[in-house]
């Protein structure tokens, strides 16, 4: 799933090895980027429709040269609500894409970077402005410009022209939250979306997760290895396995701790969106342990079984935030339209989450969700985003699908996509 290997600041890939001076191919996206006078007019223009008490977190415009389909767009958005219409193939979803890879150095389609840049070009170049306003306290609003580009397989990143101090710190300072149709098997899929579910919820809470999983995944690699191989050298085997014990516990100790910050969110949530009737609990189920020792111990004991397994059978690759409605597995007894209530009900704890760990209210991008939800879901969902006070883009096939609150309504901007093209300001 794009998104589960987070926060590289360059990834390398054997494809993309022989690609000539991939360095200079981002250096010549940088300056593509670079903002014109005619979009800081525009971005003026922006601000002052702001309201008195305007979303902690905005992102009042954007520049992208050569993402996807993307060719050139600048443009202004609304600080509270953009559709952004057109039919399949023409952007739509790559603009929110573009708009999530420069606050978070990735792609949530993807895992290939190199797949960002439009065929035939070398690079592809986002820049952002980003304004943090935080209201009540007295304070100026906080005026920001980040930038990604990406040549090939590598991936630069930019806070005001300077390099972030660890990719970590990067994709947390803009919080941006997603919603696509993928993520509506979030409550009937496999385990690996809830652990990424939880991941995402750490990163913010406990920056560090980022590192201990990285370096995690790479010592049970190098442990499987070594087995598939048959290596008699005990020492070696010995030595990652207790660096998957201590990070892998450390990573169960972040994931609990995130669960524990989810359960109550999510009963809220969940209360809102479904019949009164129905309970939804979630339970963080472990695959390992949050003691080294005893994680050591278990890894050592499961050698044999293990060499011939793609993974081990002990450890937090296995763990899951397993569903229950009313005592019973959700996955085996939930309706279409409960699981969709439930996956509502998980976004929303997610924003909630997210927002207090930061202390911002995260950007929202929608992907054409409402066409996987019926109309009782649909305006839950709207009624939903209503009640939040952050920024919000959602993409639709026909703007007619799309019907707001008031409430969302008097602060739309509609951006129609064709053939990559999109205009600058709003219809």
């Amino acid at each position: 799933m794009p998104g589960r290997e987070c926060f590289e600041t360059v990834a390398s890939s054997p494809d993309h090895a022989s690609e000539r001076d991939p360095e200079r191919n981002i250096r010549g996206a940088f300056e593509h980027g670079k903002r014109s006078e005619d979009m800081s007019a525009g971005r003026a223009a922006g601000l002052e429709t702001l309201p008195s008490r305007p979303p902690k977190l905005v992102i009042t415009s954007l520049t992208v040269r050569d993402f996807r389909n993307l060719a050139k767009v600048e443009i202004v958005f609304s600080p509270r609500f953009n559709v952004i219409s057109g039919q399949n193939g023409q952007g739509k979803t790559s603009l929110l894409e573009a708009i999530y890879f420069v606050a978070t150095s990735k792609s949530f389609r993807t895992h290939r970077s190199a797949e960002l840049v439009r065929h035939g070009q070398e690079a592809a170049s986002v820049r952002a402005e980003f304004i943090e306003d935080p209201q009540d306290q007295g304070l100026a609003p906080l005026v920001r410009e980040q930038h990604a580009a990406v040549a090939g397989a590598r991936v630069v990143v930019k806070i005001d022209g300077a390099r972030p101090s660890t990719l970590a710190s990067f994709a947390t300072r803009s919080p941006v939250i997603t919603f696509h149709p993928d993520e509506m098997a979030l409550s009937t899929g496999p385990a690996g979306l809830r652990r990424t579910l939880l991941d995402r919820l750490s990163l913010f809470m406990t920056p560090e997760s980022a590192d201990h999983r990285s370096r995690y995944d790479r010592a049970v690699k190098a442990r499987q290895e070594l087995l598939r191989r048959g290596s008699e050298s005990e020492s070696e085997i010995e030595a990652f396995e207790h660096l998957a014990a201590v990070h892998g516990s450390a990573l169960t100790r972040i994931r609990a701790q995130a669960t524990s910050a989810l359960l109550p969110e999510l009963a809220l949530a969940f209360g809102r969106i479904a019949a009164p009737d129905l309970a939804l609990v979630a339970e963080y189920a472990p695959g390992g342990t949050t003691d080294e020792s005893e994680a050591s111990a278990a890894l050592r004991s499961s050698r044999r079984r293990d060499a011939g397994r793609p993974s081990p059978s002990f450890g937090p690759h296995r763990d899951d935030l397993v569903l229950s409605l009313d005592g019973r597995r959700a996955r085996i007894v939930a309706s279409q339209g409960q699981h969709r209530a439930i996956t509502l009900a998980l976004k929303a704890a997610e924003v909630s989450v997210i927002g207090h760990a930061r202390g911002i209210s995260p950007i929202l991008l929608l992907d054409d969700v409402s066409s996987e939800l019926d109309a009782e879901r649909t305006d839950a969902l709207f009624s939903y985003l209503a009640s939040q006070q952050g920024q919000i883009f959602v993409t639709t096939t026909r703007r007619a699908l799309i019907s707001l609150p008031e409430g969302l309504a008097s602060h739309e901007r509609h951006f129609p996509v064709s053939g990559g093209q999109i205009p600058p300001t709003s219809e």
